[in-house]
């Protein structure tokens, strides 16, 4: 009876082991790319240090919200860490565009990018994060919709990592497919989930299909847009 006890003690829901599967796939994109000599550390500004900083922190916050929220006795607890995510959103969107923005100016972004798609991939997904969050906050005492959003919202965060793990300067113009590829594969498992637990696939996992499909196609067309072009120079020139 203690070791069943203590088996179930350790056991991770689906949802944690999504969420902490995705988050250490995110430090590995990072960190690999790190490793591998291509960002310089003690040239970039600090905007830059502050930004990674804050989507660790950020990542750590899930993990623990994900594994609170599968153990009954640590709801409470989830509860209230769930404000500190509601209070570091709107700082995640600040520091991310104010990253790209200095990114753009100080020519800190990959050279097979140009600045109105760079511009664009930072903005949209954060802008669709930040949705996906928000309502998954708003939503918070209906668990199936907000375990579902809040899921989706880490998928939208793998884009970063798969463009520093994938061969990006190989496989561009399709790279941005490519990762949209990715990511519904990621989906993908919450719609085996929602199979095999509900026999259906829930309306949340497919308004998650939706927000990635929806971004990485503005993401491309705003890169191809006359007028966003434009701002996209006057931003680097600025």
């Amino acid at each position: 009876m203690a070791t069943t006890a203590g088996a179930q003690v350790v056991r991770l829901s689906f949802w944690a082991k999504m969420t902490i599967g995705m988050s250490l796939f995110i430090v590995f994109g990072f960190a690999q790319f790190a490793l591998r000599g291509f960002v310089p550390y003690t040239q970039v500004p600090l905007i830059f240090h502050l930004h990674g900083m804050t989507m660790l922190a950020w990542l750590g916050l899930l993990c623990t919200q994900s594994v609170l929220a599968g153990r009954g006795v640590g709801l409470e607890i989830h509860r209230k860490l769930g404000w500190a995510s509601a209070l570091m959103l709107p700082l995640i969107m600040v520091l991310a565009s104010v990253t790209c923005v200095t990114a753009l100016q100080a020519g800190f972004f990959p050279p097979f990018f140009t600045p109105a798609y760079f511009l664009a991939l930072v903005h949209v997904g954060v802008v669709i994060f930040a949705v996906l969050l928000a309502t998954a906050i708003a939503w918070r005492a209906q668990a199936d919709w907000h375990k579902r959003l809040i899921i989706g919202s880490t998928v939208l965060l793998m884009e970063p990592a798969l463009g520093r793990v994938l061969p990006m300067p190989f496989i561009m113009p399709w790279g941005e497919w490519v990762a949209m590829v990715i990511q519904l594969g990621v989906v993908a498992l919450v719609v085996r989930h929602d199979r095999r637990s509900l026999g259906r696939v829930h309306p949340a996992t497919m308004a998650v299909m939706l927000a990635v499909v929806l971004g990485h196609v503005v993401i491309e067309l705003l890169a191809i847009s006359p007028w966003w072009i434009a701002f996209a120079g006057r931003v680097a020139a600025a």
